[in-house]
């Protein structure tokens, strides 16, 4: 096909804001999808994506579409709108041209448009501003138009408004895409260079790699070359997403597309690796990605089905289909072996857990999640650590480091009052505020990571009734009162539970975690205590009684000395039973501490 009949672009928007509606849509309009083949949210492959009514991962799909007589081909990338999924949304803009920034006409401008409209200014992409779901009784297009243009300064006339659900303006955002997007631009020098966007692992065909060729051609048979890891394969198969796999005869420059090239090894494939022929190598490789950086770390151990093969089997496919998380192996003295992942976010974290559990059959015991601190020793080493247990002695710390974000929330003007209380408890900094309508108004922080990822959105969402939305974004590490709280179970330090917290609030989570430990471990026949210490001092103790087992029961009669010799003898069995007695600590005591709620 002729490449200035080429459209590459892609749907950004915030979460529940009409993605994956709008895709459908497009989809039955270009019969691309037959109605009777037709499903709701055509593009989200994965039963939690379908479940849970969200994109976790991004997809292609190639639609043709006749405009005055000229055949045009599609390429539509729809994407995730979750923050946790932010660097999907990235690489899926590498691919395209240009961007729907799709917005809500009943809730307006929220946290992540704002965050991936300037995500698509950055990628020089071509942007057309769509109003979704203006046949809602709420609807307020001209207002959400407004909105659009006081924030991203995009003229409100611009704004096409559409309900993807009913279909009305979908024609004319059709042809809005083929006239006002740009056609790919063309590599002039002629070696063939395609971008590897994404990828997904085939348990009979290998990897298949999603990509994007920017100069060249590509046929079934040719030599292929990774460029980042300089390995050689021979290409099988080529195809397009329609939305299903359709085998094609090649892949010419600026399409969307398919390669299958034999490749079994995991680790062989790089997600912005850049694909080139092997007798006709490219000179320079494209620029990639920015490798994503990981905000949230949390062990895992394999549960009481499971064994350690299992698991890492699991964690190697899931880290094939997913670029944005890690996994190194870990070895704890109370869970034995296991791995220390590192995520986006805590949605990141959860769906990534969900998804061992159901396409893998396993069970996971998952630790409290902590973040990155960066570590400066008196020798004047600086390094990162991601777990409590890498801190080095206390003498040795020059200074502690903790992350801290840019953090963006919208939200109506009359919780502006409980969301400064929640802020200031949770240590952060207002920088300004700006109204972006009579009723409602973006609030900019300074806000320390761990402060963030434990409970914060739960807490945001509750005291706004549900309207307030956020976003943040990495700014550096800074210098902070930081303490190490280990946790100790009958005297014995339990690593798994150890974590890092600011000093002013160290006493009051190392105590709410002791009474969480207190109801989840089961009670022993000796008394159990429970402490929380910073270095050698103990901040916070319970104790989980023993049980107070009637040995007097069988005695009937005869002299009370009797009984005080069998409660005497008892005593010396509990005293001798505590000093030789260790605590089983159940998976359910380390989910105790994932709970966030009171």
């Amino acid at each position: 096909m002729d490449i200035a009949n080429i459209r590459n672009f892609c749907i950004i928007a915030h979460i529940d804001h009409g993605k994956s509606t709008l895709a459908d849509r497009l989809l039955l309009l270009t019969g691309t999808v037959n109605q009777r083949d037709f499903k709701e949210q055509m593009l989200d492959t994965m039963d939690i994506e379908r479940e849970r009514g969200i994109t976790v991962k991004a997809s292609a799909v190639t639609m043709l579409y006749t405009l005055n007589g000229v055949e045009y081909m599609l390429n539509l990338i729809d994407t995730p709108g979750h923050v946790d999924f932010h660097y999907e949304v990235s690489r899926s803009m590498a691919a395209c041209e240009g961007a729907l920034l799709v917005v809500d006409a009943s809730q307006g401008v929220e946290a992540q448009t704002v965050a991936n409209a300037y995500l698509a200014v950055d990628s020089d992409l071509e942007i057309i501003p769509v109003i979704n779901k203006i046949d809602l009784p709420a609807a307020q297009p001209k207002v959400v138009a407004e909105e659009i243009e006081h924030i991203l300064g995009i003229n409100k006339n611009e704004c096409f408004h559409i309900s993807a659900k009913s279909g009305q303006g979908i024609l004319e955002l059709l042809e809005a895409i083929i006239t006002f997007l740009p056609p790919p631009v063309v590599d002039l020098t002629k070696q063939t260079k395609a971008l590897i966007f994404d990828s997904h692992y085939d348990e009979y065909r290998g990897v298949i790699c999603y990509v994007r060729l920017i100069s060249g051609r590509l046929n079934p048979g040719d030599k292929i070359l990774m460029m980042g890891s300089n390995r050689s394969y021979q290409v099988s198969e080529l195809g397009k997403f329609t939305p299903g796999m359709k085998k094609i005869d090649s892949l010419g420059a600026g399409e969307v597309g398919y390669v299958i090239a034999n490749i079994r090894t995991l680790s062989d494939i790089t997600i912005g690796d850049t694909i080139t022929l092997a007798k006709e190598p490219a000179k320079k490789a494209l620029p990639g990605y920015k490798k994503p950086l990981q905000m949230v770390f949390s062990d895992f151990y394999p549960g009481n089905n499971t064994d350690y093969t299992h698991l890492r089997a699991a964690f190697e496919k899931l880290s094939l289909n997913d670029a944005s998380f890690t996994f190194v192996p870990q070895n704890s003295p109370a869970l034995g072996f296991g791995f220390r992942c590192g995520f986006l976010g805590l949605l990141h974290m959860e769906i990534i857990q969900e998804r061992l559990e159901r396409e893998n059959d396993i069970e996971v015991v998952q630790t409290a999640p902590t973040v990155t601190y960066e570590v400066v020793e008196t020798s004047g080493e600086t390094y990162r650590i991601d777990s409590p247990s890498q801190l080095p002695e206390k003498t040795k710390i020059a200074e502690l480091r903790e992350p801290f974000v840019k953090l963006e929330i919208i939200t109506p003007k009359d919780t502006i009052g409980n969301i400064m209380k929640l802020s200031e408890m949770k240590r952060c900094q207002l920088i300004r505020t700006d109204y972006i309508s009579p009723t409602r108004v973006m609030m900019e922080f300074r806000a320390p990571l761990a402060e963030i990822v434990y409970d914060f959105y739960d807490q945001l969402k509750g005291i706004s009734r549900g309207y307030a939305t956020m976003d943040y974004e990495f700014i550096g590490f800074e210098v902070g009162d930081l303490v190490k709280i280990d946790i100790l179970v009958n005297k014995a330090i339990v690593d798994a539970l150890s974590l890092i917290v600011h000093r002013s609030i160290a006493e009051a989570r190392g105590r709410k975690m002791l009474v969480k430990l207190r109801k989840a471990i089961p009670r022993h026949q000796f008394e159990i205590p429970l402490q929380a210490a910073i270095g050698g001092k103990i901040i916070a103790r319970e104790s989980i009684k023993a049980f107070r087992k009637d040995v007097t029961a069988k005695l009937y009669g005869g002299d009370v000395t009797r009984k005080m010799k069998v409660l005497k003898r008892q005593k010396e069995g509990k005293k001798r039973m505590k000093s030789i007695g260790s605590v089983q600590i159940p998976q359910q005591a380390f989910m105790s501490i994932l709970d966030t709620s009171d």
